[in-house]
């Protein structure tokens, strides 16, 4: 049981990408899902989440109104819009999963993926 994410490439600062991650074995419309990103020599770190129950959590605060999570139950897939991007989001972006209620630590995730790369550089 894991993720494939997605969508990760070198852009622009300003510029936007969206992150895709696609459950192998399970199905994300009673599950938390969050992204987390990880830069180099930093810890792994949860950007934002949302829950079974469809309730929203954002975990690093400069990101509200930049980064949007979205879920698509028909394609079994969880989105992550990324807007306005900065060089400070260069990161391995990934994608865990627990059961129900979001979580802030990637302790608690049960399930990931292999993670994908996006660099913000000019």
């Amino acid at each position: 049981l894991q993720f494939v994410e997605s969508g990760g490439d070198s852009v622009q600062p300003g510029e936007s990408l969206r992150l895709s991650c696609s459950p192998s074995g399970f199905t994300v419309d009673s599950t938390a899902v969050a992204w987390f990103r990880q830069a180099p020599g930093k810890e792994r770190e949860a950007v934002i989440c949302i829950s079974g129950y469809g309730e929203y959590t954002t975990y690093v605060d400069p990101l509200k109104g930049r980064f949007a999570i979205s879920r698509d139950n028909a394609k079994n897939t969880v989105y992550l819009q990324m807007n306005n991007l900065e060089p400070e989001d260069t990161a391995v972006y990934y994608c865990g999963a627990r059961a129900y209620v979001c979580l802030p630590s990637w302790h608690e995730y049960d399930y990931w993926g292999q993670g994908t790369q996006v660099t913000v550089s000019s």
